[in-house]
């Protein structure tokens, strides 16, 4: 007895993401919703929002990182400071662009503000090799100074 097995037929999602996008784009233009993917559709806007919340985490979690590397790395801090200081400037940046395009993302910044800071000191004491108990396990500084462009928790004299 032969056993034939159905397979579901290769979408054009699976098949050629672009072309998928373009005939989507296309269908919704022309208003054409009956012949929409509609479920790889929704997956998509959903993993949308998914990817921003990861960037801005991300950033927020490499900021937090830096900082504590001003403030807390003193055997290399002189050597390092400027290179610090710009990757500070360049994280606060990316998460303001994150923030004027999508305002709403400020609410998530401030919830996953102290999950974030924990995140990035893990990253400083792996880095650092300091001892733990040296630096805190929250934060000394607000997300605001952590945002402000003129803010450092150190400063060369």
């Amino acid at each position: 007895m032969e056993f034939q097995v159905k397979s579901k037929p290769l979408l054009l999602y699976d098949a050629d993401y672009q072309l998928w996008l373009e005939c989507t784009v296309a269908q919704l233009k022309g208003q054409d919703f009956g012949n929409l993917d509609l479920e790889n559709l929704i997956e998509e806007i959903e993993s949308l929002g998914r990817s921003e919340k990861h960037a801005i985490s991300s950033y927020l979690m490499r900021l937090c990182e830096h900082l504590l590397k001003i403030k807390y790395w003193e055997s290399e801090r002189e050597s390092c400071f400027r290179g610090w200081d710009v990757e500070i400037a360049n994280f606060r940046l990316q998460i303001q662009e994150q923030l004027d395009a999508s305002p709403s993302l400020k609410s998530f910044l401030k919830d996953n503000f102290l999950k974030q800071y924990g995140n990035g000191r893990k990253l400083f004491l792996k880095a650092s090799q300091l001892n733990a108990s040296l630096i805190p396990q929250a934060p000394d500084f607000t997300l605001e100074q952590a945002l402000d462009e003129d803010w450092l928790p150190w400063k060369p004299e």
